[in-house]
Order: structure tokens, then C-alpha cells, then sequence
């Protein structure tokens, strides 16, 4: 008997340094950088621990830790459907952290970050993306991306609110449409292009069709201004000798005796061979 006490009593002392250790180590918890901890007391929400090594009761606390870092959640094929029904898949980020002042209450609601990303998160920017996508045509919505992108962060903000997190931003990283549709964009942008092309074509013929033009108007006004200089030295010429001949008239008409004075001036002294019956020699006048 006094060998079953004693092994009794080494194994009661036993269990109780084996309690005694455990709730010493059990009281004791730490709590990484970048995380809170929330205190659960009887699975009711006690407190909140910020980074560091901390204390509690034994097996009747419980912490659960939460990330308060930058976290991305990225949506790979988000089905919509444009204003002029072009299907179209849609990548999307999603950038967020949980709200430290808050952290309890994210907790209460939602027990990790993993339980706000699939019950707040994920159906907001869904139900967010194929409303503003369907304001969007599918030309539009390449053209204006940058709207396009704004107009969702907008809607997927309001929807999600800053209820237990801080929403930094969410972003279209891509728009993939079907392939016939992205083909059709294909071919009217070469189209478009070509048209362009065609147009500047058209401008450089426009501008050298100018250069020719020009040049011809000018050599038609030098030929013009030429004619004219000539038809006024005529004219000034004609003027000039209708002048001299006027003169002469006048002086004739008044000395009549000039012609035969002109005529013996311009006479070189001989007596025609030949005579008309009865004519007068020139410049023989001999009164009787």
C-alpha cells in the first residue's frame, strides 16, 4: 500500500506541475509587426494588442491575430457585359488594408480578413464593375480607360464604405473581349489609319497643287506686267512719232517753200536719164 500511495502521489504531483507549466507558457503570446491581436475572453472580444509579447489568462483567453498591412486581392475574369452588349472579361485588383482602429469590430463581423474579402469585398467590386462597365460601349471603354478605371474605384468605394478597412484603390488591369470583337477592332483601326494616310496624301497633293499654282500665277503676272511694258513703249513710241509728224505737217503747212528746200538738200546732182514729153526737170523753175 505504502508503494500505490507513493506513485499516486508522484503522479498527482506530476499533472499538477504539468498544469502549472502549460498555463505558464500558455499565458504568454506575441504578436508580429504589421498585425493587431484581438483578446478573446470566453470567446467574447476583450481587448486588442498592438506588436510585441503580452499576457494572458490561461485557458480562458484566446488571441487571434489580424494583418493591418497592404493586401491585393486580384480577380482574374470578371464576366460583363458593355452598353452595346459586347461580352468582355475584366481584370481587377484590389488593394485594401484593415482599419486599425477597427480591428475588433472586423472581427466581430467578419473573423479575418479572408471572411471581409469574401463577404464585402468580392460583391461589391463585382456587382460595381458590370454596372459601370454596362454605362460603358465596348469602343468607349478602350478609348476612355482612364475614366473607365476612375468611375469603378468610385463605385466599389462607395459600395464597400470604410466600414472595418481603408480602400487604396482598385484597378482594370486588363479588358479582354472576345475574339471577334478585338478582330473588327483590328481591321477598323487599319482602316482608320489607312483613311488617315489617304487624307495626308491628299493635304501634301493639296499643298503642291498650291506651289504649282502660285508659281504659274506668278509667271502669268510676269508675262502680264512684260506685255504691258511693251504695249505702253509702243504706245509711247507711236505717241512720239505722231508727234513728230504732226510737227512736221505744221511746219510744212506754214513754209510751204521747205519741201523743195528739202528736196535740193537731198538731191545728188544729176538729171534723170528719161523724161516724160513736156515734164519739168526738178528743181528748174526758170520764169520767162
Amino acid at each position: 500500500m505504502s508503494a500505490s500511495k507513493n506513485i499516486f502521489r508522484i503522479g498527482f504531483l506530476f499533472i499538477i506541475f504539468f498544469i502549472i507549466v502549460t498555463g505558464v507558457m500558455a499565458s504568454w503570446y506575441r504578436v508580429d509587426q504589421g498585425e493587431l491581436g484581438v483578446v478573446l475572453r470566453n470567446g467574447a472580444v476583450h481587448s486588442v494588442s498592438e506588436a510585441g509579447l503580452h499576457f494572458k489568462l490561461p485557458f480562458f483567453d484566446d488571441v487571434m491575430t489580424i494583418s493591418v498591412r497592404d493586401e491585393i486581392r486580384t480577380y482574374n475574369k470578371v464576366a460583363s457585359y458593355s452598353k452595346d452588349i459586347q461580352p468582355a472579361d475584366l481584370k481587377i485588383s484590389v488593394v485594401f488594408r484593415a482599419d486599425s482602429s477597427k480591428v475588433a469590430q472586423l472581427y466581430s463581423q467578419f473573423r479575418s480578413i479572408d471572411g471581409v474579402v469574401d463577404r464585402l469585398i468580392t460583391p461589391a467590386m463585382q456587382n460595381q464593375v458590370r454596372n459601370v462597365f454596362g454605362r460603358f460601349s465596348a469602343a468607349s471603354a478602350i478609348q476612355e480607360r482612364e475614366r473607365l478605371v476612375a468611375e469603378i474605384d468610385n463605385a466599389v468605394r462607395s459600395a464597400i464604405g470604410t466600414e472595418v478597412i481603408i480602400l487604396q484603390n482598385v484597378r482594370v488591369e486588363n479588358i479582354d473581349f472576345s475574339n471577334a470583337f478585338e478582330d473588327s477592332v483590328e481591321q477598323r483601326m487599319l482602316a482608320e489609319v489607312e483613311v488617315q494616310k489617304r487624307r495626308q496624301e491628299l493635304d501634301r497633293e493639296k499643298v503642291q497643287a498650291d506651289i504649282v499654282r502660285t508659281q504659274a500665277q506668278a509667271e502669268a503676272d510676269r508675262v502680264r506686267a512684260q506685255a504691258q511694258a511693251d504695249a505702253d513703249a509702243i504706245r509711247l513710241k507711236g505717241d512720239a512719232e505722231a508727234a513728230i509728224i504732226h510737227a512736221r505737217g505744221e511746219a510744212l503747212r506754214k513754209n510751204p517753200e521747205m519741201i523743195q528746200l528739202i528736196q535740193a538738200e537731198r538731191w545728188n546732182g544729176e538729171l534723170p536719164k528719161t523724161m516724160v514729153p513736156n515734164s519739168i526737170v526738178p528743181f528748174l523753175n526758170i520764169q520767162k
